[in-house]
């Protein structure tokens, strides 16, 4: 029994020498796991306060950039068919640039109507942020633009218009109608003034369909239908040199001798007229049998002004992009864009050239071609 108790004592001193041992290291262990769990107590709410702090800063972004900050837009275009279209292409490549913050997909067209809706197709597929389209021609488009729509991505139509949807958010371009009507309204100011009693027309059209096309051709005639004048035919050049050519040429042997007036729907068209005119003898310009009326007032057709060669050009304002800039920051912003824009166009004559007239009531001014006004021209 006396040797149990002494065994029981040996241990219990040993044990508290071992204990005695580890003194140091026990105390410096439980004051670190409270530290440990008060640290982690703090770190929880500063987590819990940065994760909303990230998912607003997320929203405040600006949701229309790729991850370089560049604001993505897709620009199906018609062609490359005429002056005009090669200046409204290099003008919204210099606005939407990367060094102004925007990576551009590019896509001519070729004036092929199924290419241009596969583009703006390509572009949802890519998830561009904005897409620009100039229509070949105003219709067939509601399809397109409900997948634009459905897809969230805002559509901006420039130069010529769509017809048979509103499913874009602006439109920014020129007032074809009125360009008709202020060629008609000068050609009969212009004939007044020189003597001329009787006007038999040829008017070479631009692309059927398209709504440049069928303003200037439905402008042009609601004035000749007005002062009775005779529009000996009208026939398209799809806005090409080639085409306003083969045209004309056909014109010049049907109607030898007939016509006192030739109407171009642009300026390509009028120098292939002109190089058929040339060819079958028809002298044309101020002063000549025939009086040459074109559209577009691009820098060649200007040149052809002054030379004496075109009697009148009414210019269609290629420079859109600054303006569709515009309704895409609008809109970057959070704001909402006007739904049509009128880019400003003008008239242009030599001085012996200019008379007054108005369209619809509303007085129009022209401006006289000199070397200065061809230099700053497209």
């Amino acid at each position: 029994m006396k040797k149990k108790l002494i065994s029981v004592l040996l241990a219990g001193c040993m044990t508290a020498a071992l204990l005695a041992g580890c003194g140091g290291a026990a105390p410096a262990a439980e004051a670190a796991a409270p530290a440990a769990e008060e640290a982690t107590e703090e770190a929880a709410p500063a987590a819990e306060e940065a994760a909303p702090a990230e998912e607003a800063a997320a929203e405040e972004a600006p949701a229309a950039a790729d991850e370089g900050g560049l604001i993505k837009v897709g620009f199906a275009q018609v062609g490359h068919e005429s002056d005009w279209r090669t200046a409204s292409t290099k003008s919204c490549q210099d606005v939407f640039s990367e060094a102004n913050g925007y990576d551009l997909s590019f896509v001519d067209c070729d004036n092929d109507e199924a290419a241009q809706k596969e583009a703006v197709r390509s572009f949802i597929e890519q998830g561009v942020d904005y897409i620009i389209i100039d229509p070949i021609i105003a219709t067939g488009w509601d399809t397109v633009l409900t997948e634009c729509d459905d897809a969230g991505i805002p559509v901006i139509v420039i130069d010529r218009t769509i017809d048979d949807s509103d499913k874009y958010v602006s439109w920014v371009g020129s007032d074809f109608l009125t360009e008709g009507k202020a060629a008609a309204e000068w050609l009969k100011a212009y004939a007044d003034a020189q003597g001329i009693k009787e006007i038999n027309a040829l008017i070479i059209q631009g692309t059927i369909g398209s709504s440049a096309q069928i303003g200037r051709t439905d402008g042009f005639n609601e004035i000749a239908k007005r002062e009775g004048w005779t529009v000996l035919d009208q026939q398209t050049g799809d806005f090409t040199e080639a085409g306003g050519q083969e045209v004309m040429e056909s014109f010049c042997k049907s109607y030898e001798g007939k016509f006192n007036v030739v109407v171009c729907e642009n300026d390509n068209e009028a120098f292939g007229a002109m190089t058929a005119m040339d060819n079958a003898g028809v002298s044309y310009g101020p002063g000549n049998d025939v009086i040459l009326i074109s559209y577009d007032a691009c820098t060649a057709g200007l040149e052809d002004v002054k030379a004496g060669k075109i009697t009148a050009d009414f210019e269609c304002n290629p420079l859109a992009a600054p303006t569709v800039e515009g309704v895409l920051q609008t809109l970057q912003s959070g704001g909402t864009p006007e739904k049509e824009i009128l880019v400003p166009d003008n008239w242009y004559a030599l001085a012996d050239q200019i008379v007054d007239f108005s369209v619809d009531g509303n007085p129009q001014s022209m401006i006289e071609v000199t070397d200065e006004v061809i230099e700053a021209q497209y």
